[in-house]
């Protein structure tokens, strides 16, 4: 029996309806736990790249606005615009420099401006054309400017040791994949789709956090598990108490698998490059 909080309704719609809604109690926690698995990550490379002093930066589902607002503080970026569907996150921790717009990337005509660098984190991944939406991406960048995707990237396979924790990777994958459209398949041809929106200079690197019980990438899949755990029991993989096993699963010493890893690939608009 499951004793968990129940998991969002399932059904279609994209990320953020159907599931992850930001009026859920607990969504921006579970937000900032992925942000302490990836933020360090994210910034040494966003930095080593010369994210710094008079860059303008667009910030694209910016969650609760980690990045953000350490583009601001530890870069010393001039501006950062922080764009999501909903910014009730971002609107309740403001800090100067940085400005918020409600915004779908996706809608037609999203023209926000021109930026030294364009972020986005864990968004594509949810988002259909991908190839399309990556080249109007670049097509905000100023001469130079440099656009930075990072996604999750599925390390099971068919020769991942069968655990609690392999069944419920699966599962959630496919439950999300049939109910809001969530793809990883793609992920991993960020850098050719870089390439042939025209950027320069492409390359690509991957960050696996290590599955610590208590640790904070452990307790965001816990807690996505549990938002998501309808469409997870839908694929038929396993059922309430196979939800909760990987869940204790995670928890314990016994845990001994990899998580997803974020593959973050990065491109530059050629000097003299137009929109």
């Amino acid at each position: 029996m499951n004793s968990s909080p129940p998991g969002d309704t399932p059904g279609e719609g994209r990320y953020g309806e159907a599931f992850f809604r930001p009026e859920r109690a607990g969504e921006a926690e579970r937000i900032d736990f992925g942000a302490l698995a990836y933020d360090d990550i994210t910034m040494a490379r966003l930095r080593a790249l010369g994210a710094g002093p008079g860059w303008r930066c667009l910030d694209i589902g910016a969650g609760t606005g980690t990045v953000s607002r350490r583009l601001l503080g530890e870069a010393g970026v001039a501006s950062v615009l922080a764009v999501d569907r909903d910014v009730r996150f971002l609107d309740a921790r403001p800090a100067p420099g940085l400005r918020t717009l409600q915004a779908d990337v996706t809608a037609p005509h999203f023209a926000p401006g021109t930026f030294q660098l364009v972020h986005a984190r864990f968004v594509l991944m949810h988002l259909p054309g991908r190839d399309r939406l990556i080249g109007e991406l670049g097509d905000l960048l100023t001469p130079g400017g440099l656009l930075v995707l990072s996604d999750a990237v599925d390390l099971t396979s068919e020769r991942t040791p069968a655990t609690p924790y392999t069944t419920a990777m699966r599962a959630m994958w496919q439950g999300l994949r049939a109910t809001i459209g969530t793809d990883v398949s793609s992920v991993p041809s960020y850098p050719h789709l870089l390439r042939g929106a025209g950027l320069d200079h492409v390359a690509a690197e991957i960050h696996v956090p290590p599955l610590v019980p208590g640790s904070a990438i452990s307790r965001f899949w816990a807690d996505t598990w549990q938002r998501s755990r309808e469409a997870m029991l839908s694929t038929g993989l396993l059922d309430d108490a196979g939800v909760d096993a990987a869940i204790r699963y995670l928890e314990s010493d016994a845990c001994a698998a990899l998580s997803a890893g974020m593959l973050t690939a990065w491109g530059q608009k050629p000097q003299g490059a137009t929109g």
